[in-house]
């Protein structure tokens, strides 16, 4: 993915188990605004900042049907050409595990492509592109488009922070011995 690298910590607490449920609680949804996106990352001591680089991970991946057909067919700050595209894929009604991916020009490449997308109005969620539509963070994501380099030390200083992050008290936790398995 040529994507960036960082040091990890060691020593930090991690969760004995995972689950979608917890997951979900704690993730914006699609629809998400950037207030909302912005109180709910501040809400885990993250800023606006770090938000805005850590949304840049949908630089790769993919999202199913259901989560951008609203943008698609009901939003007026999205490219036409690319809704067009994205329509082909995802109909109005049906289709809703069709997948698209964030980025279409460099789906499998961690790079800056996201914020050049925002800014050509061309993010798949409604919730990317809240990052840039006139609002505060309009600033930054023009910097992420314009200096992959930026983006990428500021993502990986935000993933550093993000996973020193506590797990919710009374969750058991454990120092792992080794990082992809419970001890």
């Amino acid at each position: 993915l040529r994507g960036p690298t960082w040091n990890v910590p060691l020593g930090r607490k991690d969760s004995r188990t995972a689950t979608q449920s917890a997951a979900n609680a704690n993730l914006p949804g699609p629809g998400s605004s950037a207030a909302s996106l912005v109180s709910a990352f501040a809400a885990k001591g993250l800023s606006a900042r770090e938000m805005t680089a850590l949304s840049g991970a949908h630089t790769v991946g993919r999202a199913r049907c259901l989560f951008f057909r609203g943008r698609i067919y009901g939003e007026t700050n999205i490219n036409a050409t690319f809704a067009a595209a994205r329509r082909r894929t995802c109909p109005q009604a049906g289709g809703d595990g069709n997948l698209a991916p964030f980025d279409d020009r460099t789906p499998d490449a961690f790079d800056n492509a996201y914020y050049t997308n925002l800014v050509a109005r061309r993010g798949l969620l409604h919730s990317d592109q809240e990052l840039f539509n006139g609002g505060p963070q309009d600033a930054l994501v023009r910097k992420y488009s314009g200096n992959g380099k930026i983006f990428a030390g500021d993502f990986a200083k935000a993933m550093v922070k993000m996973g020193g992050l506590m797990p919710a008290a009374g969750t058991p936790t454990e120092v792992r011995l080794n990082c992809r398995k419970v001890n």
